[in-house]
């Protein structure tokens, strides 16, 4: 009996598409879009506690969309980062990735309630809203910045 095999050609190409392909990034951010990126990300911040400093509330409601602020910073810097580690192939928990997703979501949820229940004008709750989303996002676009230099640099510099 023979118990030779032979593979097909449909069955290679099944088997290596199923593994993973790394992809590769070769082309760094523009000049022009890390500074808009860095530019916005400062005009939001800035325009967001000027409004703050300059409002006419108590010091804890102050307190308050301060550190809202910051927590929504940092949660969308952290859910960035998950999400550039998982395309990177860098092990990200589950657990961590969705923390991440929730704080980000509870960040926006807690502003809109805030917000919602503040004796402001509806202008100034606007203002409040846009000043903090475009900062989020400007903060999004910095660290995606900063993660495609670094991962060109790191991965460039080693084919040379």
């Amino acid at each position: 009996m023979n118990y030779q095999t032979t593979v097909s050609v449909d069955e290679d190409l099944k088997s290596s598409k199923s593994k993973k392909e790394k992809k590769v990034f070769d082309q760094k951010p523009t000049s022009a879009f890390i500074g808009a990126s860095w530019s916005a990300l400062l005009i939001g911040m800035v325009s967001y506690c000027t409004g703050l400093w300059n409002a006419d509330m108590m010091l804890n409601e102050k307190g308050y969309y301060f550190t809202i602020l910051l927590f929504g910073l940092f949660s969308v810097i952290s859910v960035q980062k998950a999400v550039r580690d998982k395309m990177e192939d860098i092990p990200v928990t589950d657990i961590y990735y969705s923390i991440s997703w929730f704080t980000t979501i509870t960040s926006i949820v807690l502003l809109v309630i805030g917000l919602w229940n503040a004796d402001l004008l509806l202008s100034e709750k606007g203002f409040y809203g846009m000043s903090f989303l475009l900062s989020l996002f400007a903060a999004i676009a910095v660290q995606k910045n900063t993660r495609d230099v670094q991962y060109i640099d790191r991965n460039i510099g080693e084919d040379e």
